[in-house]
């Protein structure tokens, strides 16, 4: 079980941008086993793409124009460049990695903790 998390700063990571090829021993060393890491990278990204969507769903709330009209589509640039700007970071699933790597995930093997 992962512990609640605090916000991480998600636009200043050494988290990969493309995809590449991670040393299995590497990611399998803090719990000794290669699909418990895998379960707990896979909670803790579910994670951080829910924060970045909701701080993505505020930024652009900032921007907001709202009419009576339906038909009346309003293209903000303010809201594309943040838009692009998100689409730009690191998938969920590095920057889960690279803080795994980092020793920055906390977790918990709840059958361990109760013997």
């Amino acid at each position: 079980m992962l512990q609640k998390h605090k916000q991480m700063d998600y636009k200043n990571t050494k988290a990969a941008t493309t995809t590449i090829t991670y040393d299995r021993s590497k990611i399998e060393e803090p719990t000794g086993n290669l699909y418990e890491a895998i379960t707990i990278l896979a909670k803790r990204a579910q994670q951080i793409n829910g924060d970045l969507k909701n701080e993505l769903i505020e930024k652009l709330e900032e921007f907001a124009t709202y009419t009576d009209s339906l038909d009346e589509v309003f293209e903000n640039k303010e809201q594309i460049e943040v838009s692009k700007f998100y689409e730009k970071l690191p998938k969920p699933t590095a920057l889960a990695i690279q803080e795994w790597l980092e020793g920055k995930i906390y977790y918990r093997n709840p059958e361990e903790s109760q013997e």
